[in-house]
């Protein structure tokens, strides 16, 4: 049952008494870098927060002077609210945001019901139904426990304004790496089709089922994809092995297997479903090849994280999310030149995340430059 002392506390919009700092709205910068300050923390308190947009939908509601309407909106709807609570622009002079915090995760749905009926309410006393008319209200839940089911729904981009502010700032580097990945995948491409050929007809004669294998995978922003790999396990196999050991790896449950020579290893080892010919690939990582397809699609890039499968999204911490969204997933990276399957998942992330902090072109360059390497030793791979 929901806190209602709590959801009181947040959607009181009934209130006379304005404050001066609450009835001040906030530029469209200060809002943003406030809507990204409280997310992180709410990954840090594991308390919801609840981000409201009022969008004003009319035509020409973009223009200048057009934000005269939405500032009367602001000025009404801040009389209520908390003082921790936060108002301003999310686009300046067309879409107003308000920012409710410290929710617990019961909490969240029932709030965004109760906090829509007052604001309709406050919103009628104040004004004409005419003007109300191409009024939209929108809520967006942090974080979106929803997100990592298997129907591959999209994270709500609109709680991720310093990543899209970032694609702006990077614009040029972006293009540079998206032009990497073409003529890198499409050279790939062309120069491998004999070892596509030879093992795709190795695959067929050692057992029975396609050569290739197609997944469903999440890419950037938890958007969906097909993702290709050479077959490396008999077909009609039970993914429920994986999927528990997938579970447990990522809550840090699962001990660390042995390579036989004392490195520990968090993989399974010896899966009965892999082929032999399978095990080979595996090691060798040549049933990746097909990724190339991915990267020439834009589906993935040269360099990034690893594209997750739906249920393991199921049990990630809220940060793991970060790397869906902080970078377009790649065949190689930096866990893959740093460890590969020695390394536990939270290493693995946190190396998700240096990548996606730090990164350039050169960068790139240097991760494809080791990853040969890290390839031909076998280290890690299984």
């Amino acid at each position: 049952m929901a806190n209602h002392a709590s959801l009181n506390r947040v959607a009181n919009l009934d209130g006379r008494k304005r404050s001066s700092a609450a009835s001040h709205l906030l530029s469209e910068e200060q809002f943003r870098r406030m809507l990204c300050a409280e997310r992180k923390r709410s990954e840090r308190s594991r308390k919801d927060l609840l981000l409201m947009l009022v969008d004003d939908a009319r035509e020409g509601a973009k223009q200048p002077k057009s934000g005269v309407f939405l500032s009367q909106v602001g000025a009404v709807l801040s009389s209520g609210i908390r003082e921790t609570d936060i108002v301003g622009w999310f686009e300046a002079g067309s879409v107003l945001g308000f920012i409710f915090t410290e929710f617990g995760d019961s909490e969240i749905t029932v709030a965004a019901r109760v906090i829509e009926t007052k604001v309709m309410e406050e919103l009628r006393k104040a004004f004409k139904a005419s003007q109300l008319k191409h009024c939209q209200i929108s809520f967006y839940a942090f974080p979106d426990r929803n997100g990592g089911n298997e129907s591959g729904r999209l994270i709500a981009e609109a709680l991720y304004p310093d990543l899209l502010e970032f694609e702006k700032k990077k614009k040029i580097s972006l293009v540079l790496k998206r032009a990497m990945d073409v003529l890198g995948s499409s050279v790939a491409l062309m120069l491998l089709s004999p070892v596509f050929l030879v093992l795709g007809i190795a695959i067929k004669l050692t057992s029975a089922g396609p050569a290739f294998y197609r997944q469903h995978r999440i890419g950037q922003y938890g958007k969906p994809f097909t993702f290709w790999k050479f077959r490396s396990m008999y077909v009609s196999t039970d993914a429920a092995i994986h999927k528990q050991y997938v579970e447990n790896f990522i809550t840090a449950k699962v001990a660390a297997n042995s390579n036989g020579n004392g490195s520990p290893v968090y993989k399974i080892t010896n899966d009965p479903r892999v082929t032999p010919i399978g095990r080979f690939m595996r090691r060798t990582s040549l049933d990746e090849l097909p990724q190339f397809w991915n990267v020439l699609r834009g589906d993935m890039s040269l360099v990034g994280p690893r594209p997750p499968i739906p249920y393991e999204i199921g049990a990630y911490d809220i940060w793991h999310r970060r790397r869906l969204l902080e970078a377009k997933p790649g065949i190689t990276g930096l866990w893959q030149v740093h460890g590969r399957s020695r390394t536990t998942f939270d290493e693995m992330v946190r190396l998700d995340l240096q990548y996606s902090r730090t990164w350039t072109p050169a960068l790139d360059i240097k991760i494809l430059l080791k990853t040969p390497r890290a390839v031909f030793s076998g280290d890690g791979a299984y």
